[in-house]
């Protein structure tokens, strides 16, 4: 009976929800385990809203830091936690380094980066057995080779009437007509973004039958906001590099739909269990495609799709250039009604 887990966290938004698949595993299996996850601090908000987490603690370390003395200090802090298991997402040598320094007895991850002893449950990850990222996670909380379940687990975020009333308010934004969240970003780089004329062209159609537009993303997606703002001619409320990660999902769970790239915003879209349009050029969603039934993916499956390169290698971005404005129009009114 393992009671104690900690679960070294990833460092992406969409993998962060992905990753409740596996806590919600791990509760169906050990009902009575507390699960803390280490992690990012921007992460914090999505843990807070899922109800397997028991703790949540900040990774002070930056993504691609190494600061061994640091990972070292932390390690020993947790010893008192007196863990049974740690199981490691990242994939890296020095994500491995804190659970080895708790002295956790069983540390599970797959083979990488040479973390033989850091990890003593080291497992061979078989990509065709595992193809989706979900997979590959929860077949770390379980026996290796063990099977897992016929029906998995989806990423559910839990949010409050009183966290949506308090984003409304401090935003002065009100809900009284249908509201398309559209989020125009994707931190993985510029071949995974939709044009914004196209953006623009969709929130023009839903602004004419009466609906209102949001825009959500990062600081880094102001730049597309404002084209969209002004081919749209200002009239789509831009919510863009103004909220936190906390507000963009509370202001989520308010949509009627929301159309996305493949980005974090994209899987915190459907862990909300939203009507959503997922749109895919460069990336597939064989891999890490959105976990609800109320999701349609978008993609033309072109010779050249999947590339999983950040900027398209042709120059000419066919995967979504030639994904028309109209078509997304077709799956929103597909998926609300």
């Amino acid at each position: 009976m393992r009671n104690n887990i900690l679960i070294i966290g990833p460092a992406w938004v969409g993998d962060m929800v992905m990753a409740q698949c596996l806590f919600q595993l791990l509760k169906q299996v050990h009902h009575a385990v507390k699960i803390d996850v280490l992690a990012p601090a921007w992460s914090l908000p999505l843990l807070e809203r899922m109800p397997e987490v028991h703790h949540a603690m900040i990774m002070p370390i930056g993504h691609g830091e190494f600061h061994w003395r640091q990972r070292y200090q932390m390690g020993q802090r947790l010893r008192a936690k007196q863990y049974d298991q740690a199981i490691v997402l990242p994939n890296s040598f020095k994500s491995a380094l804190i659970p080895f320094f708790a002295n956790i007895p069983l540390r599970t991850g797959f083979r990488g980066e040479w973390r033989y002893g850091l990890l003593n449950d080291i497992r061979q990850l078989d990509k065709q057995r595992y193809p989706l990222m979900i997979e590959r996670f929860m077949a770390l909380g379980l026996p290796e080779g063990k099977q897992l379940p016929d029906h998995y687990p989806i990423p559910m975020l839990h949010v409050t009437e009183a966290s949506q009333q308090a984003v409304l308010d401090k935003y002065q934004l009100t809900l009284t007509k249908p509201l398309l969240a559209l989020c125009p970003g994707a931190e993985f780089g510029p071949a995974k973004r939709w044009p914004e004329a196209y953006y623009a062209e969709v929130a023009k159609q839903k602004l004419a039958a009466g609906w209102d537009v949001w825009l959500l993303g990062s600081v880094k997606d102001q730049a597309s906001a404002e084209c969209i703002m002004e081919i749209t001619e200002q009239r789509c409320v831009n919510l863009t590099g103004k909220t936190a990660l906390a507000e963009a999902v509370d202001l989520l769970s308010l949509a009627t739909c929301i159309v996305s790239n493949d980005s974090g915003l994209m899987h915190i879209g459907s862990a909300l269990q939203k009507p959503l349009v997922a749109i895919y050029g460069p990336t597939s969603a064989s891999f890490t495609p959105p976990l609800s039934t109320k999701a349609q993916v978008l993609s033309l499956a072109l010779d050249c799709q999947p590339c999983c390169q950040r900027v398209c290698p042709l120059k000419h971005h066919h995967c979504m250039s030639q994904l028309k404005p109209s078509i997304v129009i077709h799956a929103i009114d597909t998926c609300v009604h």
